[in-house]
C-alpha cells in the first residue's frame, strides 16, 4: 500500500506536470497568448525609404501550434530585395525548424555554417542573431542566399545554442516569436565571406529594430 505522504507527493508531481504542459501548449486560458499583439505583429510591414512589401505564401513547415507570415521586399532605387518571415506560436513549435535544417532539406548546400552576430537596436539594447549562407543550383543559375534568424525573449533578440531547451516551459511569455531575414548573397572568391552592401545592411537593421519596437509596445 502506498503511504499517504508518498501518494500526495506523486499527486503533486502529476498536477504540476499537467499545469506546465497545459501552459506550454496554451491549453489553459490563464496562460494564453496576447492575440491582439500577435495579429498586429503579423500585419507589420518594414518601412524604409522606397522598399515595398508584397505578401507571399510561406513555405515554412508549420503545424496547428504556429503561424507564419512572409513578405518579399524590393527597392527599385537600390535594386535589392529581401524576404522576411515572422513566426509565432508555442515554444515547442517555434523553437524548431531553423534554416540550417530547412534549407539543406530543400536542396540547398550550406556555404557557411550558422554563426552568431551581435546587433544594436536604436534604443541602445543589444541582441544576438544567427546568420548562415546557402546555395542552390538551378537550371540557369546558382541561387545564393544569406539567412538571419532570431527569437524575441526578454525584450530583445536572442540566438540560444539550444532553443528547444532554452524556451521550453516559458510561462511569462507563452507565445514565442521568431523572425527570418533572407537576402541575396553576392558572389565572392572561394574561401572569403562576401559583405552585405549598404542598402541590404540598412534593411536588415531596420527589420530587427522595427519588430523589436513593435514587440515592446
Amino acid at each position: 500500500m502506498i503511504k499517504p505522504l508518498t501518494y500526495f507527493s506523486l499527486l503533486a508531481l502529476v498536477v504540476c506536470g499537467a499545469l506546465v504542459h497545459g501552459a506550454v501548449t496554451q491549453r489553459w486560458g490563464a496562460f494564453g497568448s496576447d492575440r491582439e499583439q500577435t495579429d498586429r505583429l503579423h500585419a507589420l510591414q518594414v518601412r524604409l525609404t522606397d522598399w515595398q512589401a508584397s505578401e507571399v505564401p510561406t513555405e515554412m513547415p508549420l503545424n496547428e501550434r504556429s503561424t507564419a507570415t512572409s513578405r518579399r521586399y524590393e527597392s527599385a532605387t537600390a535594386q535589392r530585395s529581401a524576404m522576411v518571415s515572422f513566426i509565432s506560436g508555442v515554444s515547442g513549435s517555434v523553437a524548431t525548424h531553423t534554416p540550417d535544417v530547412c534549407y539543406p532539406g530543400s536542396g540547398y548546400k550550406t556555404l557557411r555554417d550558422p554563426k552568431k552576430e551581435s546587433i544594436t537596436l536604436p534604443d541602445g539594447r543589444t541582441g544576438t542573431v544567427y546568420v548562415a549562407d546557402f546555395e542552390k543550383k538551378t537550371q540557369t543559375k546558382f541561387d545564393r542566399v544569406r539567412v538571419r534568424w532570431a527569437w524575441m525573449a526578454e525584450g530583445t533578440w536572442v540566438a540560444p545554442d539550444n532553443p528547444r531547451w532554452q524556451f521550453a516551459g516559458q510561462l511569462r511569455a507563452p507565445t514565442l516569436y521568431k523572425v527570418y531575414i533572407a537576402t541575396p548573397l553576392a558572389d565572392a572568391d572561394e574561401g572569403t565571406v562576401p559583405e552585405d552592401d549598404a542598402a541590404t545592411k540598412a534593411f536588415v537593421d531596420a527589420t530587427w529594430a522595427q519588430y523589436a519596437a513593435a514587440l515592446s509596445k
